[in-house]
């Protein structure tokens, strides 16, 4: 299998981080986006001309599109690209203020959204190629206390889920990675806090949680590369032991109240 080049965005810690290196650990060629170049001086250093390290804040359109051309400059083209870049708003709906609601939205789906349209004309023009969206056990299921999360999420499984059937005829391949809990930055330091309402602090001491167990990043490095090497690709997979059985249980629900509310809505059609 001939070397792949990839677009990482988010790459100076997590999966973004671990990917990059499993890529450049076999031998590919990684262009490696942060808002800070200099995190990426040690990948670099061991690396050398195999990374191109760039400065990106994926809210902004044109500067993706900027970036990218870069990537494509240097490599001359592009095999593989991750949507990587995204963060956790930890709110009640009525806690969260306009701006912090408005740079959600920016990062987690505008910005995978600039990227895909950049990265675009080049896959289409080669023939080839696979955008990796990172997406969530959050863009299948909801909990309280992360609504708007949930929204960007489950608004970038929408546009993908439409991408991948807009690109599949010029060979281009899609896929939504939808890991679950990991030890990684995002609860922790990477995630924004809404200022507290105490109207919801019975509400939020009582909150079910899902499981506290944490998988490695690690391990999704070997995950991650079956993906983009795979002749047919998902366009979903799950990373983690604990999210089908959730997601069952969710649509199964679903299916329920549906079929239960069914003489409604055939009503409500006025046949």
């Amino acid at each position: 299998m001939r070397p792949k080049t990839w677009f990482i965005t988010g790459a100076s810690k997590g999966f973004g981080l671990e990917w990059a290196e499993a890529a450049l650990e076999r031998g590919d060629q990684v262009a490696v986006t942060s808002r800070s170049e200099s995190a990426f001086d040690d990948l670099v250093a061991k690396y050398g001309d195999a990374v191109l390290p760039l400065r990106l804040d994926v809210a902004g359109r044109a500067a993706a599109f900027e970036a990218v051309q870069e990537a494509v400059d240097k490599f001359g083209g592009l095999d593989v690209v991750v949507n990587n870049a995204g963060y956790g708003l930890f709110c009640m709906t009525e806690e969260v203020t306009e701006q912090q609601a408005r740079e959600q939205i920016e990062v987690n789906l505008f910005g995978a959204l600039w990227v895909t349209q950049a990265v675009l004309p080049h896959l289409r023009a080669r023939g080839c190629g696979h955008i990796i969206q990172v997406s969530s056990i959050g863009g299948v299921v909801s909990l309280p206390g992360l609504g708007l999360y949930h929204a960007s999420k489950f608004a970038l499984e929408g546009f993908t889920a439409s991408l991948a059937a807009e690109v599949k005829d010029f060979g281009i391949k899609v896929t939504l990675v939808e890991p679950v809990g990991y030890a990684t930055g995002w609860a922790g330091p990477s995630a924004v806090q809404t200022q507290h309402l105490p109207a919801y602090d019975d509400f939020r001491a009582a909150m079910t949680r899902i499981s506290a167990r944490r998988g490695d990043p690690g391990a999704t490095r070997a995950a991650i590369l079956t993906v983009v090497d795979a002749e047919q690709p998902p366009l979903r997979i799950f990373f983690g032991e604990e999210p089908l059985e959730m997601v069952t249980k969710e649509y199964q629900a679903r299916l329920d109240e549906w079929r239960k509310w069914d003489g409604v809505s055939k009503m409500a059609f006025g046949a």
